[in-house]
């Protein structure tokens, strides 16, 4: 080889290195620009929501002030037992009750072909699932009750948690609102109710059912014997067993506007039936038409209802 090509091959050797961390220093900068520029996904989660029917982006600080109803097509969202809550009682009047009631996996209720993208196995027991649910929402189950006072009138409230398994109905949700029901009837309080649940909790087998016989019960003494007021309140959703017993046991009974309210699903009745049911015909309008509630009541005139009907009703009693 002569000096000039042994120079060639250098000049060469060279200029592929030269390019090689030239192409890796423009990588690294283009991936730490893409890091800077990553977008935070639960931030954006933290303040803005999507509307489930018209797909508007809602800030969520709006929507809060809103009582979770769209601006832009008057749709209802879901709200959590919380901001329920906060929509009748007064403020720094909320008394809860039964806090630390956990539910405990009577029947070691197991699934082996039950796959959620939440879990890390595809092999979870009930107890995995309760405990995943409890961090998730801050709750013990599916229902917050306590003693609150609703324009100075104290009153006892139970407020279910679709969030919490769908709002299911086990032992522990049955107990609960069993007992509130039970202090309401020795103070003489009125009870409301808001119900937003899929029905009874499959892994509790026949203690979830037992729940229905239980608060109807409970009820029975609290307006029949005492003449006591209960008024059920039904949200989006409510079916199965909670439809079957208690949401429908009220004095009064009033639902949200575009609720879904069923007690089996549409798919089940046509193929019980062996025939097509009408569109919406599980929807708050079709079934008031049908004499099934007593009231329709958007979220911002709720308070204000159920004061007009304590007043009715000679509350409070001295």
């Amino acid at each position: 080889m002569s000096i000039k090509e042994w120079f060639e091959d250098r000049r060469k050797i060279t200029g592929l290195i030269k390019n090689s961390v030239e192409s890796d220093s423009k990588d690294a900068n283009e991936t730490e620009k893409n890091k800077n520029l990553s977008i935070d996904y639960a931030k954006i989660n933290r303040l803005w929501a999507q509307c489930d029917n018209c797909e508007s982006l809602l800030y969520i600080r709006f929507l809060r002030e809103n009582q979770s109803v769209c601006k832009e097509c008057g749709y209802y969202l879901q709200m959590n037992s919380s901001e329920r809550i906060e929509l009748p009682i007064d403020r720094d009047t909320w008394r809860p009750m039964d806090e630390d009631m956990y539910t405990l996996d009577v029947l070691q209720f197991h699934s082996e072909n039950e796959i959620e993208e939440h879990l890390d196995s595809e092999d979870e027991s009930y107890k995995d699932h309760i405990t995943f649910y409890q961090i998730e929402t801050g709750l013990t189950d599916a229902i917050q009750t306590g003693i609150g006072q609703l324009n100075g009138i104290p009153i006892a409230l139970g407020v279910m948690d679709f969030k919490f398994m769908g709002g299911s109905m086990g032992s522990v949700v049955g107990e609960k609102i069993t007992r509130l029901i039970e202090r309401a009837t020795a103070e003489s309080l009125p009870v409301i109710m808001v119900c937003a649940s899929g029905g009874a909790r499959m892994q509790e087998g026949s203690f979830s059912l037992m729940q229905m016989a239980k608060i109807a019960s409970a009820l029975y003494i609290h307006q029949k014997d005492k003449k006591l007021l209960y008024i059920s309140i039904l949200t989006s959703p409510t079916t199965g067993g909670v439809t079957a017993s208690f949401g429908m046991l009220g004095d009064i009974i009033i639902a949200e506007p575009k609720a879904y309210i069923a007690f089996a699903g549409k798919r089940v009745i046509e193929q019980t039936l062996g025939q097509k049911v009408i569109e919406d015909f599980q929807v708050t309008e079709h079934l008031f038409g049908h004499g099934l509630f007593d009231l329709i009541v958007s979220r911002n005139l709720l308070k204000g209802v159920l004061s007009e009907l304590f007043r009715l009703y000679g509350l409070p009693r001295k």
